[in-house]
């Protein structure tokens, strides 16, 4: 029987997709499941996700033994076992990619985070690893920085879906939304496909994390959702341009938004309050299982999120009086979300490595 509470979010026009991937979810039928009764479309990964899942029990650790055997070590055995269960999601969600024609259904990847700088290592990761793990519902993940935006840029040009992650700002998305534009007017250009899916990943719950405890109590857990209605606002618009009609009508899909990093931080708080709040058709929220969960249980739809982002620059404004200042935070938040994700990156390799050295016995030490 398929939930009414998440069901609501898809009927309104919301995709709710996983933040999360275990082996032992795949293999114990939980992923599947969600699929069937939770209106699950989707799924989505990151260093961290990976660190956890192969970090903890033993699940990964036959493959692991059996790469090391063969030769193979660092990132090159963690995107071998990362591919693995890619793949096994994708296929799950195959059936909702094909009866959407490429915009529901999808699994992400992220390149190294060791090449946020980097635009032509990452323009090269994303082609080598879209193409090894060959899947056509796989969306590379690509952080939306400076160095990032070319390789989106370009990775669209060249075909490749892109999550662009690491977004905290109306401005940082508006930038990947023009080179998510300008990736596509090339291909039309050179008479090629225009049909690449891309989404762009808004991070909410890390700005009220990052002031919380500089404000009011009234005030807590309300600026996330606040940068989101601006930032929902500025994509309405866009949608509704002239430039992107032009685009629409040559076949393109539009570049949608994502929710990300709403699962609720504050135990004082309501633990589904970012999934209600940002009810919003034509965008995707990635949740992670226990909050899915928990709306699943008791979550309620109510007001959407208001196409002119209702009242987000008066929610702003009053947090710039308190002394936050916005602009600055966005830029702080997407480098420590980038140096987050390294640090869990380095973590989960030297995991691997110290797994590969305990399969591999005291012989091979």
């Amino acid at each position: 029987m398929i939930n009414p509470n998440t069901r609501a979010l898809h009927a309104l026009g919301q995709s709710l997709w996983l933040d999360n991937i275990t082996r032992d979810l795949l293999a114990d039928g939980t992923l599947a499941r969600y699929i069937a009764e939770l209106s699950v479309t989707g799924l989505t990964s990151n260093p961290t996700i990976f660190e956890r899942a192969i970090g903890e029990g033993k699940a990964y650790d036959e493959q692991i033994g059996a790469l090391t055997q063969a030769g193979r070590s660092g990132e090159d055995l963690f995107f071998a076992l990362a591919q693995e269960d890619l793949r096994r999601a994708a296929d799950l969600f195959k059936p909702i990619h094909d009866a959407t024609s490429g915009v529901d259904g999808r699994v992400s990847l992220e390149v190294s985070p060791l090449l946020v700088d980097d635009t032509a290592a990452t323009i090269a990761a994303a082609r080598q690893l879209f193409d090894a793990t060959a899947r056509a519902n796989l969306f590379i993940k690509i952080p939306g920085t400076p160095a990032g935006v070319k390789a989106i840029e370009e990775s669209i040009f060249s075909g490749i879906p892109v999550n662009v992650t690491l977004l905290f700002s109306r401005e940082q998305y508006l930038a990947v939304a023009e080179a998510y534009m300008r990736g596509i007017e090339r291909r039309i250009e050179a008479r090629l496909d225009p049909k690449v899916e891309s989404v762009a990943s808004l991070f909410v719950s890390r700005w009220d994390v990052a002031v919380n405890d500089q404000i009011p109590v009234d005030y807590r857990n309300r600026l996330g959702v606040a940068i989101a209605g601006r930032t929902y606002k500025a994509y309405r618009e866009l949608m509704a341009a002239p430039r992107w009609k032009r685009l629409a009508a040559a076949g393109a899909h539009p570049q949608r938004l994502l929710w990300a990093s709403t699962g609720m931080k504050d135990a004082d708080a309501r633990d589904t309050l970012y999934v209600e709040k940002l009810a919003a058709p034509d965008t995707i929220d990635t949740i992670p299982d226990k909050t899915l969960l928990a709306f699943a249980d008791h979550g309620k739809v109510g007001p959407v999120l208001a196409a002119d982002g209702g009242d987000a620059e008066q929610e702003i404004a009053n947090f710039v009086k308190l002394g936050i200042d916005v602009d600055a935070l966005a830029l702080r938040l997407q480098k420590e979300g980038g140096d987050s994700f390294k640090k869990s990156w380095r973590s989960l390799l030297a995991g691997i490595r110290d797994k590969s050295a305990q399969l591999a016995g005291p012989a091979a030490r």
